[in-house]
């Protein structure tokens, strides 16, 4: 590897300080886009899978900078809208769409579905390539359901309406991030990422 530099592909300040705080006693010095002067480089998502969109996009940055870098695709498939709306989570309602006009195009199609027809779960990909060009991903899942109206103020995206299980119905965007971070499908994925980089970094 080149450095202990990770780049963290992203423009999204939340999963940013997500996966930060989640790395944070890994020895890597991690790096934002604005920090490798990537500030607002637009990257074509244009993979079918969210394996396929991570490793667009850390590859592309890597390229760039010659860093190992980290990437993540994730969203929210909904087993009634037949895993909707899937890796068009963050555009569900339009390309520019905001995240609550994202979470009420979601709760309309939803809205004479009862509780037990709104599974859904989370989906997190990492991909990550390191400076040599070798690469893996690694996948995390967190299932629940979709609330019938958002709650809470924590979190982002469609955390006000996912309830995971084994919380008593607080959703996402309620149990706060420290938790969250302990159940989250990027919390997953990320703890497989670990490992797997561990046992490369190992092997070099």
């Amino acid at each position: 590897m080149k450095s202990n530099i990770a780049v963290i592909a992203t423009g999204n300040a939340h999963k940013m300080q997500e996966i930060g705080e989640i790395l944070k006693d890994f020895q890597l010095e991690i790096k934002s886009m604005k920090d490798v002067s990537l500030d607002g480089l637009e990257i074509i998502e244009d993979g079918s899978t969210f394996e396929e969109n991570a490793l667009i996009k850390a590859k592309t940055v890597m390229e760039r900078t010659g860093y190992m870098t980290i990437a993540d695709d994730s969203g929210l498939e909904v087993e009634y809208l037949d895993s909707q709306p899937g890796v068009y989570s963050a555009r569900f309602a339009g390309e520019q769409a905001t995240d609550e006009e994202n979470n009420h195009k979601l709760l309309n199609l939803l809205k004479d579905v009862p509780l037990e027809g709104r599974r859904a779960r989370f989906v997190c990909v990492i991909a990550v390539v390191m400076s040599n060009g070798e690469r893996f991903t690694v996948r995390g899942e967190v299932y629940g359901v979709i609330g019938f109206e958002p709650k809470g103020q924590a979190g982002f995206g469609y955390d006000p309406l996912f309830m995971p299980r084994c919380y008593d119905g607080l959703s996402f965007a309620e149990i706060g991030l420290e938790e969250k971070n302990k159940i989250s499908h990027r919390a997953n994925a990320l703890e497989k990422m670990k490992k797997e980089l561990s046992m490369r970094l190992r092997s070099e």
